[in-house]
């Protein structure tokens, strides 16, 4: 595993399972939403997010955490591995709810600098319907683009922790 996807529903702890795995692999994290996202929440047009995504994904070894539908076609068919987390969205709105309380006004580690966590009805309508309308897409995107991948898919808490449990330690973490 040299070139990780790490894709599905908000909330579901995608950018949590994203720094333990970079740390027990030792490979390079990419956070979508820090590279997305523009002081004071501005989108990045489109024009400049695909050759953005395209010249991530042309690394040799990374993680890339986050959804961003529109661009699977530019990372799924360099990946070597996708993380699917398919989570219950009553799960994920209550833990992004949460999110936005314990965090509201502050930036998060996983996001672009001045994007503070803000309380976004529009953010929790898309949790809301994203297994009807996402899920979809994202079966599509897989079939499409990345017909050499076995998905890993994540339903619960307990799926990531076995996953990361079940890695080698890299070298450098247990001292040989």
């Amino acid at each position: 595993m040299q070139r990780i996807l790490i894709i599905g529903i908000s909330g579901a702890g995608k950018s949590t399972f994203g720094r333990a795995l970079a740390q027990r692999m030792d490979l390079p994290l990419v956070h979508l939403d820090s590279e997305f996202w523009q002081p004071g929440w501005v989108e990045t047009k489109r024009a400049v997010w695909w050759p953005k995504v395209a010249a991530l994904a042309a690394g040799q070894q990374w993680i890339i955490e986050g959804n961003y539908g529109s661009s699977l076609h530019l990372r799924m068919p360099r990946a070597d591995t996708v993380i699917w987390f398919d989570f219950p969205r009553i799960k994920c709105l209550r833990r992004a709810v949460l999110r936005s309380v314990k965090s509201y006004g502050r930036v998060r580690p996983d996001m672009s600098p001045g994007c503070p966590e803000k309380f976004d009805p529009d953010f929790w309508h898309y949790i809301w319907q994203f297994n009807e309308r996402e899920r979809p897409k994202i079966a599509q995107a897989i079939a499409a683009h990345g017909k050499h991948l076995e998905p890993v898919i994540f339903r619960r808490d307990g799926d990531a922790r076995t996953f990361l449990a079940s890695l080698p330690q890299h070298p450098d973490q247990d001292g040989r």
